[in-house]
């Protein structure tokens, strides 16, 4: 990330976040869980403005008060990436859907190994949910946070929104009926 780069961290119900960003808007959004979590880079200052309205809306967001983010983005990726981030905020809040359904949303029907690659390279999961995408099958694969982190967010969605809740102990096939 180029300099200027402002870094917070915020506690959550999911552990602790690394936000980073600036005036372009929130570059990224690393879990304390990821396999090699990220530490703010030399340069980096701590705090600021670029964050701030990140910072209140993540909290609404876990207190079940917010169900869709507005903020500016500053993610970079390829054009494919884009597309395929671009189309993860158009996944309604509590509802999951399969990576081969994605790549049919951007167009792109024998995709769904590329758009699982794009999805495990999202710089800002949460903000761009990622954690709604599930395999084929109805299992929950493929989180950057670990799958006990995406279980947890797809939890706290159902349960903001009063949808039922599919028995988390018997597998993660439950969450397939949760699909759009």
């Amino acid at each position: 990330m180029k300099p200027g780069i402002q870094f917070s961290y915020l506690p959550s119900p999911v552990g602790r976040l690394l936000l980073a960003g600036d005036s372009s808007g929130l570059r990224r959004i690393v879990f304390e869980s990821e396999r090699k979590p990220q530490s703010p880079a030399p340069g980096w200052i701590e705090g600021g403005k670029p964050l701030a309205e990140a910072i209140e809306q993540l909290e609404a967001y876990f207190a079940g008060a917010l169900q869709r983010f507005d903020l500016r983005l500053a993610a970079q990726g390829t054009p494919f990436q884009l597309r395929v981030w671009a189309a993860l905020r158009e996944i309604p809040y509590g509802a999951t859907i399969s990576y081969g359904e994605l790549a049919r949303r951007i167009g792109r029907p024998g995709a769904a190994r590329a758009v699982g690659a794009a999805n495990g390279q999202n710089p800002i999961p949460i903000v761009v949910p990622c954690h709604r995408v599930i395999g084929s099958n109805g299992n929950l694969v493929g989180f950057g946070g670990g799958l006990a982190v995406k279980r947890r967010l797809l939890a706290l969605e159902r349960t903001a929104a009063s949808l039922p809740q599919p028995s988390l102990w018997a597998g993660d096939r439950a969450w397939h009926g949760a699909r759009s």
